[in-house]
């Protein structure tokens, strides 16, 4: 019955926690400006919580231009992920997906490239070509694709977001928005397939054998301490966009500007944001694992050991030092005991005040112990004696 009442009341603080998510994910995003930055919007998020740390008119909706490929990305690497497409597979160019104008690796109708190939055109030269190629590729058409790309942007809870194209190419748009958030939202996805970080970290490569150059269209890939990505974009309508994404110190920021005057204003502003961010917060991480073993009263043993989660919380500068941890495991823990039962927990303080609390969980089963188990028990103790 114990363990019952347990699972009961983890199942319901899951439900709490995912209500909270769901909650935060719908909620406005207030303005924070400590400071002001040159462009319409803007957002600075940290990538492990998703903590927003910076916002100017997060919530506006505007066009995104080539920023709008962090989509087209995420889909391409969910489906390579699962199986649907390979880095391997061949890409054979359309009509349609040769005529893209505007950034482009000038591919003919008929040529054929490796999926990984197209993938670097479309992430460091912004190839709207290849873009288009590659959507074929997974949905059949751009526009069985931009349907795709809307149900996942409401997925991520990308409210002030709706696709037309898999570009950004905005000249024939009438609806092709987004907001800052939204892009902080998009951007978090995608960097955590990591595939994407080590092409978008790349400042120069070639395609076709070496015949044709791909530059970066992120200039801080370069010049940026610790610049990690991601995606730039520009057309008349968006002015210069850009998600940029950085790690120093285990702290990985994305900093999203939309609506800056120029492309050199644009990335100043970006800088910044993580100029600031690094100067004011910092990463507590815990690996996880062992918590030890504790005393369990009717079991076919007498202990059971407990374990916790990796944990990486953000916090101002400087507060991650003086942290201590305090492991407390309940009392009177009854046989049965299930793996994955919470046991415990683990307390973290700075300064003797609790910042962040982990359950322990039992990292294995503990039988309750039979009436001839225990009396064998009983005789081996009193034979030993």
């Amino acid at each position: 019955m114990n363990s019952v009442i347990k699972s009961t009341a983890a199942l319901i603080l899951v439900a709490v926690l995912i209500f909270l998510c769901t909650f935060s994910l719908n909620a406005e995003v207030p303005d924070k400006m400590p400071f002001t930055v040159n462009a319409q919007s803007a957002v600075l998020m940290d990538y492990n919580t998703g903590t927003v740390l910076y916002a100017k008119n997060a919530d506006k909706a505007l066009p995104p231009a080539s920023v709008t490929k962090v989509m087209t990305l995420l889909l391409i690497m969910e489906a390579v992920d699962s199986g649907a497409l390979s880095l391997n597979d061949t890409v054979s160019v359309s009509e349609y997906a040769a005529s893209m104008g505007g950034s482009q690796v000038y591919l003919e109708p008929g040529e054929s490239m490796p999926v990984e190939e197209m993938l670097k055109c479309v992430i460091i030269a912004s190839a709207n070509d290849a873009a288009v190629a590659l959507a074929e590729k997974v949905a059949g058409s751009e526009e069985a694709f931009v349907a795709k790309m809307n149900d996942r942007a409401a997925e991520l809870g990308m409210n002030n977001t709706h696709f037309e194209n898999v570009t950004g190419l905005d000249d024939d748009t009438v609806n092709h928005l987004t907001s800052a958030y939204d892009i902080a939202l998009m951007s978090r996805a995608l960097i955590g397939h990591e595939k994407i970080l080590e092409y978008s970290g790349i400042w120069m490569d070639t395609i076709r054998d070496g015949a044709f150059g791909l530059t970066n269209t992120n200039r801080l890939i370069r010049f940026y301490d610790g610049a990690t990505g991601l995606k730039t974009g520009s057309t008349s309508k968006a002015k210069f966009c850009i998600s940029a994404t950085a790690k120093r110190e285990g702290l990985h920021l994305i900093a999203v500007i939309m609506g800056s005057d120029t492309r050199d204003i644009r990335n100043e502003a970006a800088k910044t944001l993580l100029d600031w961010g690094f100067a004011n917060y910092s990463v507590f991480e815990t690996p996880g694992g062992s918590a030890g073993e504790t005393t369990v009263i009717g079991g076919v043993k007498n202990s059971c050991s407990g374990e916790v989660a990796p944990l990486s919380m953000l916090l101002e500068k400087g507060k991650n030092k003086n942290i201590t941890t305090e492991v407390l495991f309940e009392s009177d823990i009854q046989a049965p005991v299930c793996a994955g039962e919470t046991i415990g927990k683990v307390r973290y303080l700075q300064n003797g005040e609790i910042f962040a609390e982990q359950p322990i969980i039992a990292a294995e089963n503990v039988e309750k112990i039979s009436f001839f188990g225990l009396l064998a028990k009983m005789l081996g103790i009193y034979l030993i004696k």
